[in-house]
């Protein structure tokens, strides 16, 4: 009987301790998934930092598919250096593709160096596709840009060849929408073509080079860039080839073609008429070939009639022979000059 209540009393405490099991472990996969999903770590880094994050908020970056780590670290770092930015305008800048990590290094160096940037001049410029940290360090630190080496042609025709160092700074102001070095080394290159071309003489260049600079500073070739040029430097200057001297031996060249060809022309002109000529003559020829053979012709037709004797005949055949003799002798006899003749 004591074995019976005790199997009975076993079994119900079996039958106890499985749903105790069954909760804790749904307990323990709650407790996971919570801190899976809320990251408290974050959160307690956050409050002790001084940044002001609820959880309420880390969880609100979970479901807007933000990750936690990339808004609270980076508001960390601004927290520290004294900036006052919301994690609104940190998750603003995430989800439109910015980097923000990029812009609060940017604000730090900024303000470090005293430099007016607001969190959304920062934002905008990092968002224009412009490395904003760089930019801020240019502004401190001015950036020498260098031209290649650019050619010019004075009025007397000799070619000049310069070549510029540009010191720069960044325009804040000017990051979004304005030019970059590339608009500067093509005005600065500009302003060399420019002041060479306009020299009388190329050794007007050669002995005062600061007249470059001189031309290209007026003409505020920073005006719509994104940079502000302090300072442009001639680095080196020499004389390239004698463009005037070039120009004139390719127009007699291309001269002496064109009167070559006038030339020709003409002669072909000359032999086209020689050709002409020679056809004339033969068709003449031709002509009194022709006349010649209706001789006989007539002859035969005066025996007929009576209009020539046999003597008449006779004679004009003697005619002819002594005719043919006689050019038979002016063939054959030497040329005489004129003396001779006379």
């Amino acid at each position: 009987m004591f074995s019976n209540s005790y199997s009975s009393s076993s079994s119900f405490s079996d039958f106890n301790i499985i749903p105790a099991v069954i909760i804790a472990i749904v307990v323990l996969i709650l407790i996971i998934l919570f801190f899976r999903f809320v990251p408290v770590g974050l959160w307690i880094t956050a409050y002790f930092s001084g940044a002001k994050v609820s959880i309420g908020n880390l969880v609100g970056m979970r479901l807007r598919r933000v990750t936690p780590s990339h808004i609270v670290n980076p508001l960390i770092k601004a927290t520290k250096a004294g900036l006052v930015i919301s994690t609104d305008q940190l998750e603003a800048h995430y989800l439109a593709g910015g980097n923000i990590n990029l812009v609060i290094d940017a604000l730090i160096a900024a303000q470090r160096a005293n430099i007016d940037l607001e969190f959304e001049q920062a934002a905008a410029i990092d968002l224009a596709g412009r490395n904003v940290f760089e930019a801020v360090q240019f502004s401190v630190n001015p950036k020498v840009i260098e031209t290649p080496i650019i050619a010019g042609v004075a009025m007397n025709g000799i070619e000049v060849k310069a070549k510029a160092k540009v010191t720069v700074r960044a325009n804040i102001e000017r990051l979004v929408g304005g030019a970059g070095e590339e608009t500067i080394i093509a005005r600065v290159g500009e302003g060399i073509v420019t002041t060479v071309g306009s020299a009388k003489y190329h050794t007007e260049v050669l002995e005062n080079p600061d007249s470059i600079s001189q031309t290209i500073l007026r003409k505020g070739l920073d005006s719509g860039t994104a940079f502000e040029i302090l300072s442009i430097d001639i680095a080196d200057v020499d004389v390239g080839r004698n463009i005037g001297a070039k120009l004139q031996a390719d127009q007699a060249v291309a001269d002496k073609k064109i009167a070559q060809a006038k030339a020709e022309e003409r002669r072909a002109f000359a032999v086209a008429q020689e050709q002409e000529m020679i056809a004339e003559v033969q068709r003449m020829r031709a002509k009194v070939v022709e006349a010649e053979s209706e001789v006989p012709l007539a002859l035969a037709e005066a025996f007929r009639r009576g209009n020539l004797g046999v003597l008449d005949y006779y004679n004009l055949e003697n005619i002819k022979s002594d005719t043919a003799m006689r050019d038979s002798i002016a063939k054959d006899s030497p040329q005489t000059n004129g003396e001779e003749l006379e």
